[in-house]
């Protein structure tokens, strides 16, 4: 089956084919305004597994991912730590990589800023003046939207029925309502530079078109990002890179990533109502999050749910229950048994990286790997079908390290053992509804019981719901 992808910009699955033997890949990345929230880890933790499954396929990537640290909300973190925009971006730079490598997503290659591609920036405007794109009102610079007669084609926006959500900037001197601005003239005390049209900074969408030309190319294959940039970010994007390199088109491929709400509200900074990863990361297990962030198909929303966080925790039990006794340093072949589940990874994967199917499957195949070992098979097929899990697994990003399942025997076991005594006592008692309980609370957790003449004995197995 032939890697397909949805494509925003044809509203279809398409099978992928890049333009050259190297992927060029650009994501819109962070504005560094503070730490960051689950909902820009479900976005960065999508594209990573996107990534992955690239590598996996055999496909060579350049992987480009910004850094916007020059921006209103930056300002105005900096006014109130009182500090400068510089430190704000660097600090909370920093806090994206913490919270990132924690959640085992892999650097990009490149991460470019808008005040390290300043000149550049400057030079893409004033080349779509020099070509009758854009205007100059009073030290400010904007794209004249109707010189582009195909905007719209990624959103679907046009000027009979799409301006809801536009940032209609009305600035005095504008020629129309959908014109954006390329360059802003300085306003006082805030971070400026020089151009030939005064001092000030660049428009938002203008940062991104520079730093893809600038680290990738006039034409690329994949241009990821959240599904709120659609309208007017990547549209923007386009019309400013199409106008300049009269090149098409700018983007082979646009995928989107779903957005993460809370009360129905897109989770932001900005209304105040997220979570920081930093904060779930001191409650809950790091691949217990990704577990949860990659088990909803990248493009669907995801209603943030503590429960559903607590639920992917049980879940990364039970993928590990299948490698209490692994030892990865045993090298063994992939048993026939583990064939099937491996061909409908791939296949979900396939299909525009459908990571909840994939891990539908990774679950089947740890179901099955804990039947082979209760069944009595060989220790060469059991480990055969370990190694095929984990490097499944590992293609997610998911690390299913046995280590905690060691550690789980050593800690617990005493606890279960104590248990397993006070069932046996209700049991004495003919107290069998309570000892029911304790039996079935045992299951959930993962702990087997097998009642025998000679007494009770237990054993790990994967915890059920």
């Amino acid at each position: 089956m032939a890697l397909r992808i949805y494509n925003t910009l044809s509203g279809e699955k398409e099978v992928f084919e890049p333009r050259g033997e190297t992927v060029l890949m650009y994501v819109c990345g962070m504005t560094p305004k503070f730490h960051p929230h689950v909902g820009h880890a479900r976005l960065f933790v999508a594209v990573d597994a996107l990534r992955r499954y690239l590598a996996y396929r055999g496909y060579r990537l350049r992987h480009v991912q910004n850094f916007t640290d020059i921006d209103d909300k930056i300002i105005a973190r900096a006014n109130v730590e009182g500090v400068s925009a510089a430190e704000v971006s660097e600090r909370y730079s920093r806090s994206y990589f913490e919270a990132m490598d924690t959640l085992g997503v892999q650097r990009a290659d490149v991460y470019p800023t808008v005040t390290q591609f300043m000149p550049q920036i400057i030079a893409f405007v004033q080349g779509l003046l020099e070509k009758g794109y854009a205007y100059v009102v009073d030290g400010d610079v904007y794209f004249s939207v109707e010189r582009f007669p195909e905007y719209g084609q990624l959103s679907g926006r046009t000027e009979e029925g799409g301006l809801a959500g536009a940032r209609k900037e009305l600035e005095p001197g504008k020629r129309d309502p959908r014109d954006f601005a390329l360059w802003k003239r300085a306003k006082a005390g805030e971070p400026a530079w020089d151009s030939p049209w005064g001092e000030g900074r660049p428009g938002w969408h203008i940062e991104c078109s520079t730093m893809v030309r600038e680290t990738l190319g006039d034409q690329i294959d994949v241009h990821g990002g959240a599904q709120d940039l659609i309208f007017p970010h990547h549209e923007n994007e386009i019309a400013q890179s199409e106008a300049f390199t009269g090149k098409r088109p700018f983007v082979t491929y646009w995928p989107h990533v779903g957005l993460v709400t809370t009360a129905g509200e897109k989770m932001s900074h900005s209304l105040n109502n997220f979570t920081t990863v930093r904060d779930m990361l001191q409650a809950h297990p790091a691949m217990a999050l990704r577990l949860y962030l990659l088990s909803t198909h990248y493009r669907s929303p995801i209603a943030f749910s503590e429960e559903g966080l607590r639920a992917s925790a049980r879940g990364l039990q039970r993928l590990r229950s299948a490698l209490v006794d692994y030892h990865p340093e045993r090298p063994a072949p992939r048993p026939e048994y583990a064939q099937p589940y491996m061909a409908r990874f791939e296949e979900a994967m396939d299909d525009d990286f459908n990571t909840a199917g994939a891990i539908g499957h990774l679950f089947d195949l740890a179901r099955e790997i804990n039947r082979q070992r209760s069944e009595g098979a060989s220790s060469e097929a059991g480990t055969g079908g370990q190694v095929t899990q984990v490097a499944l697994a590992n293609v997610l990003g998911l690390q299913l390290e046995p280590a905690e399942a060691v550690e789980r025997h050593e800690e617990v076991e005493p606890f279960i053992e104590l248990l397993v005594q006070t069932r046996q006592r209700l049991r004495e008692a003919k107290q069998w509804k309570l000892a029911d309980e304790v039996r079935a609370g045992l299951a959930r957790l993962g702990v087997a019981l097998e009642d025998r003449p000679e007494g009770t004995t237990w054993k790990w197995t994967e915890p059920r719901p």
